[in-house]
């Protein structure tokens, strides 16, 4: 019983090594590898849920650690991935301390969901897995496209990107989450479009889709409110 009790734990630690490792690698000059320990990283952040719901070992100690983790690993790496990819196209400090603003909005994100209680179906603000796969992932963009992208590594188009994905972290925006409460089109009409996108990115573009994922998940968020909106008025 002991044992149970303690393996989403255990596995909310494995996202937590995985998010020092990146930042690790990233600091040594590898920014493309803090996107697979972001990835492995996230994997490990829903299997801790899964299994506390399938063990039935939910804990406070639990949810704590899970924040925690979350912060260092869709906070703070992807905070140094900017800071490193700001610094290896400009030779002067200045900008790349901005990046550093990501890791301090994930904080306030992550402190904001765990008191919001409106966030049981669906999100309010961008949540950090989905800005941290983004930011890790432009990488993969901009070498698919170095050219039509070439603004990429521009130090304040980077800037612009870290406060931008900041702000919209807290931001009072309603965004689609993945829970199914029936499997009907009519009612997730906006989730089976995210899947099917999320499908064509991946399979045409690999980890370079990503970001048109990400993007393409907050404008049909923005969609699905507006229409909600105006049939609520």
């Amino acid at each position: 019983m002991m044992i149970k009790k303690h393996i989403p734990n255990f596995i909310t630690c494995l996202n937590l090594l995985s998010g020092m490792t990146g930042i690790h690698f990233v600091l040594d000059g590898n920014i493309h590898y803090g996107a697979y320990f972001i990835i492995l990283a996230a994997i490990f952040d829903f299997l801790d849920g899964f299994l506390a719901r399938i063990l039935k070992v939910h804990s406070e100690i639990g949810k704590q650690l899970d924040s925690l983790a979350d912060l260092v690993t869709f906070g703070v790496l992807p905070a140094f991935i900017i800071f490193q990819w700001i610094s290896s196209v400009d030779p002067t400090p200045t900008f790349s301390y901005f990046a550093l603003v990501i890791g301090v909005f994930s904080a306030l994100r992550l402190a904001k969901f765990n008191v919001d209680t409106r966030q049981s179906d669906r999100f309010i603000g961008v949540p950090t897995p989905a800005n941290a796969l983004l930011i890790s992932t432009l990488p993969f963009l901009y070498d698919s496209f170095p050219k039509t992208l070439a603004w990429l590594i521009n130090p304040i188009s980077l800037v612009a990107i870290s406060i931008i994905m900041s702000l919209l972290l807290v931001a009072e925006i309603p965004l689609i989450a993945l829970k199914f409460k029936d499997f009907t089109v009519s009612n997730n009409v906006f989730r089976y479009l995210t899947i099917f996108i999320a499908l064509i990115c991946i399979s045409v573009l690999g980890l370079a889709g990503v970001p048109l994922l990400i993007i393409s998940y907050i404008g049909l968020s923005i969609l699905e409110g507006a229409i909600v909106k105006n049939k609520k008025s």
